[in-house]
C-alpha cells in the first residue's frame, strides 16, 4: 500500500515539474530520434519516449524527465516487488529476508536520487542531474553484491532483470543528459 502511495507521489511530482506539455518547445518524432541516437539504446530510448504523449511536445529537458520518469517507476516497481517478497510467507531464510530489505533500501535509494534528478533537471542543474541519475544507475549493484556475498543465496531471475532494465533506462536518462551544454 506504501509503495503504491510512493509511485502516485512520484507520478504528482514528474507531472508538477513537466508541467503543462504546451509549455516546451514544440517537438516531434524527429527530435526524439536525434536526441535518441546519442543514447546506448535507440530502441529503449525511442520507444520509452513514444509511449509518453507528451513527448511529442517535449524539449531536450523534457525528453530526460521523462526517461528519469520511466526509471523511477522502475525503482518504485522494483521497490513494490522486493517488499512482496520480502513479507512472502514462503520467504523463511533470515539470510534472505535480510539481503532483500537490504536490497530494498537500495532501491528506494535509487528511486530518491531519480527523483533529486528530476528537480536538478527543472533548476537546470545538469551535472547533478547526470550525477543523481548515475547515482540511481549503481544502486542495483549493490543489491546484487549483497547475493554474491551470501553464495548459499540465489539471485531471483525476476530481480536480475530488473536490475538489468533500471541500469539501461538510466544510461538512456545519462545519455540525453549528456548531450546538454552545461556551461
Amino acid at each position: 500500500m506504501a509503495s503504491s502511495k510512493i509511485f502516485l507521489y512520484h507520478l504528482l511530482l514528474l507531472f508538477f515539474v513537466l508541467g503543462d506539455p504546451r509549455l516546451y518547445a514544440n517537438g516531434d518524432t524527429k527530435l526524439m530520434k536525434k536526441t535518441c541516437r546519442h543514447t546506448k539504446y535507440y530502441d529503449l530510448c525511442f520507444s520509452s519516449l513514444k509511449s509518453d504523449p507528451t513527448s511529442s511536445n517535449a524539449d531536450p529537458r523534457g525528453l530526460a524527465m521523462i526517461m528519469v520518469g520511466v526509471a523511477m517507476a522502475n525503482a518504485t516497481s522494483t521497490s513494490s516487488y522486493l517488499s512482496s517478497q520480502l513479507h512472502n510467507p514462503a520467504t523463511n531464510d533470515t539470510t534472505f529476508k535480510r539481503v532483500l530489505k537490504e536490497c530494498l533500501d537500495k532501491y528506494t535509494y535509487a528511486g530518491e536520487s531519480l527523483q533529486a534528478s528530476v528537480q536538478d533537471l527543472a533548476d537546470q542543474v545538469y551535472d547533478y542531474a547526470y550525477m543523481h541519475v548515475s547515482a540511481a544507475k549503481d544502486y542495483p549493484n549493490v543489491c546484487h553484491n549483497l547475493f554474491k556475498q551470501n553464495p548459499a543465496l540465489v539471485y531471483p531471475p525476476e530481480l536480475a532483470r530488473r536490475e538489468n532494465a533500471l541500469k539501461h533506462i538510466c544510461d538512456v536518462a545519462m545519455g540525453i543528459i549528456d548531450d546538454f551544454n552545461w556551461y
